[in-house]
Parts: structure tokens; C-alpha cells; sequence
């Protein structure tokens, strides 16, 4: 895998331009803001992780950051989402709001701009629980 650049903000006081120090943010905290951020969205049934995170959460451990991929190209943020929409929302809508809900976090959380924000659905959730009722 490869290395991901922590991005770093310098910290400045109350009166004005007097640098404290430096603030870095690790990119699983930002994978973490965008798994959550995207599992709000109305219509998203689960976000794709990889094998590991599936054993995992078998046993009861929770990955907020999986199906979430950051790249960063020179300053600019690109995120990857993967995910699996609920049957009977329109996708276009739930893609669109899963972009507007990662970017209004990403933001005020971090004070970061997102370049892009790529969903890709990996499948539809055919909730049988909800139909046998």
C-alpha cells in the first residue's frame, strides 16, 4: 500500500499570526469522518470493505473507515467511497448526497478541501427481512 502523506495545519494564536506548532491528522481519522459521514446518508445499506474488515466484524469489531479510499495528489484531497445502496432509492440522489454530506463533514471537521469525491456502488441491498413482514 502506499505511504499516505498526513496532511498538517499550523496552529495560530488568538492574536494573530504567532505559530503554536503543528497539527497533523491521521488519514484513518479522516477515513473514519467519511465511513460515518457516509453511512447517515438515507438509502445506504453498508459500505464495501475488504476480507479482513469483513472476518473482522464478525466477531463484533466495527470499521467506520472501510469502502473509503483518500488519495492525496499535491494538495488536493481525492476520496473513494464504495458502497451498497438499499433497493428502491434512486441512486443518482443517494451518490449526490453522499457527496454533499462527505464534503460538509470533511469540511467542518477538518477544515479541508475535498478535490473529488468518487461513490461507486458495488451492489444493491434486497432487504428480504423487510418483504416476508
Amino acid at each position: 500500500m502506499a505511504d499516505k502523506a498526513n496532511p498538517s495545519f499550523a496552529g495560530k494564536s488568538s492574536k494573530g499570526d504567532e505559530v503554536l506548532g503543528r497539527v497533523q491528522l491521521a488519514p484513518e481519522v479522516l477515513e473514519v469522518i467519511i465511513g460515518i459521514a457516509t453511512n447517515e446518508v438515507d438509502g445506504v445499506a453498508t459500505t464495501k470493505g475488504n476480507f479482513a474488515t469483513g472476518v473482522a466484524e464478525k466477531f463484533g469489531k466495527v470499521f467506520h473507515g472501510k469502502g473509503v479510499k483518500t488519495d492525496w495528489t499535491g494538495d488536493k484531497l481525492v476520496i473513494d467511497v464504495y458502497c451498497v445502496v438499499q433497493y428502491g432509492h434512486s441512486i443518482p440522489t443517494v451518490a449526490t448526497e453522499i457527496q454533499r454530506q462527505i464534503r460538509h463533514a470533511v469540511y467542518n471537521m477538518t477544515s479541508l478541501e475535498t478535490e473529488e469525491i468518487n461513490v461507486h456502488i458495488t451492489g444493491i441491498d434486497f432487504d428480504t427481512n423487510a418483504e416476508s413482514e
